[in-house]
């Protein structure tokens, strides 16, 4: 361990770090050993990059934006439903398609102290989320006779946690061969002069590295591997908080295979112009989706001939990957994208800071940034009362309530 500390004390001197072992003879020996581990294996060169990226903000002036096209599932022919059908459930019926759930949040701002999967969302069975989305893998299940892969990308935070869920509660029903967990990525968090944070603990602060970490996560975790081991050709990727998520949809699958692409994602109609949501797009002749604090007012209510928003294909965090393109995208990085947030933190004095504004730097990829390596992608127009439910809030707006109101009102329970 010695020789470790002089080779870390080394890689912090040189890049202006060195109040990272400022706690380091307080801590306990395995915390020692992973602080150390952690310096060791980071990347500095990529930390120094990244605060210079907060110096500059994002610009889309050059970029060439147009809007994508899209299939409307309610005006889907009959003979349509049935193509995309067959040809999607002979995909599933044959093992072909896995299912990923991005599960790696808390559910703190629901006022839940445990993983978000693990949230009991108030309906009279006193059903969590994780039980909902194996619900609809289990109706899968008895529907195509076989066990769909279900692999869950958990966090550092919450993963032992959530693996004893699934363990006390028997899997839900769900074959415990059939399910996955590995950990999403994690970066440092800077403040304002590039210095890597530091926690009350005095270990390095880590935050997650957003949903767009998915691809570097299941390349080292071996999941691609595990999947082309299976024999999967397609992967659904959503997140964990929609509770009408169809993890399992052959007119999805039937769609993209139909149109020859190699991703499809679903949209609702945007509910208005100034809603908080991504919308898809062409960039530069590419399938991409512009966030809502990129695109400007003229765009954002711009309407077509049927007097439609221009850009109103809402983004839901449900998108379809061909196995080729996960490991093509996987081999490569996405861009961060830089938030300014509020986080606790060890000063250099070993006082802990509480601050009341915003005080960090947290990076994050976004997962429809992998798009643009696709060269067209197939959208699926569905309605929000049958496929988005999302539990965000503790209330208003995408909270437990009107979730909850949703996902009765859909499967009929008073």
């Amino acid at each position: 361990m010695e020789e470790k500390l002089l080779i870390a004390k080394e890689i912090i001197s040189k890049y202006g770090q060195k109040h990272l072992l400022q706690k380091y003879n307080e801590l306990s020996k395995n915390d020692k050993n992973k602080l150390l581990d952690e310096i060791l294996t980071m990347n500095f060169n990529q930390i120094e990059e990244l605060y210079k990226s907060t110096k500059t903000k994002p610009n889309f002036e050059n970029d060439r934006l147009e809007p994508i096209k899209h299939i409307t599932k309610s005006e889907l022919s009959k003979e349509q439903l049935e193509e995309y059908t067959n040809l999607g459930e002979n995909v599933i019926k044959q093992g072909k398609l896995a299912v990923v759930t991005m599960a790696g949040g808390q559910g703190t701002r629901l006022g839940h102290a445990g993983p978000k999967g693990t949230y009991d969302l108030g309906l009279p069975s006193h059903k969590s989320i994780f039980e909902i989305l194996c619900d609809h893998l289990k109706l899968a299940r008895e529907k195509y006779n076989v066990d769909i892969p279900w692999y869950l990308m958990t966090s550092d935070e919450n993963n032992e946690e959530t693996v004893k869920f699934f363990e006390n509660n028997n899997y839900f029903g769900y074959p415990k061969s059939a399910v996955y967990f590995f950990k999403q990525g994690k970066l440092p968090m800077l403040d304002t002069k590039g210095k890597i944070l530091l926690d009350e603990k005095g270990m390095i602060k880590q935050a997650a590295d957003g949903h767009g970490g998915i691809f570097e996560a299941m390349r080292k975790n071996a999941i691609i591997y595990n999947m082309k081991e299976k024999g999967i050709e397609w992967v659904f990727i959503g997140g964990v908080d929609n509770v009408l998520v169809k993890m399992v949809d052959p007119i999805l699958t039937g769609l993209v295979i139909k149109e020859q692409n190699l991703v499809a994602g679903k949209s609702i109609v945007k509910a208005c112009p100034e809603e908080k949501v991504g919308v898809f797009c062409k960039r530069n002749n590419r399938p991409s989706v512009i966030e809502y604090t990129e695109i400007s007012k003229e765009l954002s209510e711009a309407l077509d001939e049927n007097s439609e928003l221009l850009y109103g294909e809402s983004h839901i965090l449900c998108n379809q990957f061909n196995i080729s393109l996960l490991e093509k995208i996987s081999e490569n990085k996405l861009p961060y994208h830089v938030a300014f947030k509020k986080a606790k933190y060890l000063d250099e004095n070993g006082n802990i800071v509480e601050p009341t504004q915003p005080n960090a730097y947290k990076f994050e990829a976004f997962i429809f940034d992998a798009f643009s390596l696709a060269e067209n992608m197939s959208i699926l127009r569905v309605k929000r009362e049958e496929e988005f439910a999302p539990v965000k809030n503790a209330t208003g707006v995408d909270s437990a309530e009107t979730a909850r109101e949703l996902y009765k009102a859909y499967h009929h329970i008073n």
